[in-house]
């Protein structure tokens, strides 16, 4: 039997390494922290991650988005900041699912670990 030794948060897309402590329950770890448990995957979350689907398919195929455009389409033009960090988690779970690349500076980052502006664009074949 092999052991995954990684898993994506399913409410922020983050990384979870896998950890002595969870030795006997590393099939249903499913969040990254308990804050994560307590929060899960809301509507709001929803609507960001099909507006950044939405805003891609509006965009030439090799174009890429800001998550700040998917914030501003949910939340408008005064609530959009509050969407910002819900907008980049949307953006890990879709790049966990194989659907985008995140971006930075025109090269492929890893999700978990980017940090400043970063750029969505659909995942590259071949």
């Amino acid at each position: 039997m092999s052991v995954v030794l990684e898993k994506t948060c399913v409410a922020c897309g983050r990384r979870i390494t896998w950890r002595k402590k969870w030795a006997r329950d590393w099939e249903s770890i499913r969040y990254c922290s308990d804050a994560c448990r307590s929060r899960r995957v809301r509507d709001v979350d929803t609507e960001l991650e099909q507006a950044i689907r939405a805003l891609l398919r509006e965009r030439p195929g090799d174009a890429s988005i800001c998550p700040s455009e998917a914030a501003r389409r949910v939340g408008g033009e005064d609530a959009w900041r509050d969407l910002m960090e819900p907008a980049r988690a949307a953006a890990r779970r879709l790049v966990a699912n194989g659907e985008v690349q995140i971006t930075q500076r025109g090269s492929v980052v890893d999700p978990s670990s980017a940090r400043g502006p970063i750029r969505l664009r659909w995942v590259r074949r071949g």
